[in-house]
């Protein structure tokens, strides 16, 4: 899930192998039998043969020589397969995905010694937006929906995905994540810039980010280190509502109401840039939709830019409405109900939060 006004970026059972002993065909032309040839004295006389020794069953000398068949070794079982876990979000993993999620799999122990430089980091469980990826047993269907999002972010490409791990877990250790969700920022600089409320019809959290909340820039972004510990909090708090089983996306929509021209300091571009940059590079394949509402015709051709440096499934997840209740209930009633959508947006709902003063 990317931030904006620059934005972010989608099997197998191991058949058992039968071993087969092959034998040659036996041949269908009768055997010729020749009498062995006695051997013969200095008279030319034949010696007869030797008579038997005693206890030794005597041989006919026309008898066969009897040759051992070998028995073929019973093929070895493969060992039984674990039945792989599954939830409402992995039941929609393709074929595909799961051949790369099984290969993905092999590559985290490794990833994890690659991300935090210690041997024993490859037996070490480490937690990873409220799931517990233990890298001793994989085959968990949270687990297995946040690694394919990794995997989605780069078109299945399993090395491509282990980096992108790799750099989000040396980032969120570097950047000190746990400890940005734990600091307490300001109510009257950041109290109005983001909202958390309601869910979408399929249970999806819809977060708002309100751009012109707070007009005192100065406030907001002249600490740029302290708004990106602030922007990361209150994405890691949206994303604590997702239960990686039945949910594992948000809905954004980014109000734009009361933004100017004079919005846009060297202080604001600068924040904006690195939070899109965090978001896109460490938060992949967590957004749904983002909606940009209330956006001054002036600002709106920057969205078309948009359009020829992102992904096309990535561009394809944004839409800009107009302002005002009417045009933006008409965008996002299709996918948020009445009920839970608040009416400066167009739905019914009493949302205080948006409300304080």
């Amino acid at each position: 899930m990317s931030d904006t006004p620059a934005p972010a970026a989608e099997p197998t059972a191991a058949a058992a192998a039968t071993a087969v002993t092959t034998f040659p065909a036996e041949s269908t032309q009768p055997a010729t039998t020749t009498a062995p040839e006695m051997p013969k004295t200095a008279t030319g006389t034949a010696n007869p043969p030797a008579p038997p020794q005693p206890g030794a069953a005597p041989v006919p000398p026309s008898a066969p020589v009897a040759t051992a068949v070998p028995t073929p070794a019973p093929a070895s079982a493969a060992p039984p397969t674990k039945p792989e876990p599954q939830n409402a979000l992995t039941e929609h993993f393709s074929g595909y995905e799961w051949k790369a999620l099984t290969e993905f799999r092999k590559t985290i122990p490794d990833a994890l010694v690659k991300a935090y430089e210690r041997p024993d980091a490859k037996t070490t469980p480490i937690t990873l937006w409220g799931v517990r990826i233990d890298p001793n047993n994989l085959v968990d269907a949270r687990v297995s929906v946040v690694l394919m999002k990794f995997l989605r972010a780069r078109n299945l490409n399993s090395a491509a995905a282990g980096d992108m791990l790799v750099a989000t877990l040396r980032w969120r250790d570097q950047f000190k994540v746990d400890d940005a969700c734990k600091e307490e920022f300001p109510e009257d600089v950041f109290g109005k810039l983001g909202r958390i409320f309601g869910r979408d019809k399929e249970g999806r959290p819809v977060v708002y980010n309100v751009y012109g909340g707070n007009s005192d820039l100065d406030a907001v972004f002249g600490d740029i280190d302290r708004f990106l510990r602030w922007r990361v909090a209150f994405m890691e708090k949206s994303l604590a509502l997702l239960d990686f089983a039945t949910v594992d996306q948000c809905i954004q929509i980014h109000d734009y109401a009361g933004v100017s021209m004079s919005s846009r300091t060297p202080a604001s571009k600068n924040a904006a840039s690195q939070a899109s940059n965090i978001f896109s590079s460490h938060y992949p394949e967590l957004l749904y939709k983002k909606f940009f509402v209330n956006v001054p015709s002036y600002m709106s051709w920057l969205f078309w830019i948009f359009k020829s440096i992102l992904p096309t499934a990535t561009f394809a997840k944004m839409s800009v409405v107009g302002s005002g209740p009417h045009p933006i209930g008409k965008a996002l009633l299709p996918y948020i109900s009445a009920e839970e959508l608040p009416k400066r947006y167009g739905g019914k709902a009493d949302a205080e939060v948006f409300e304080k003063k």
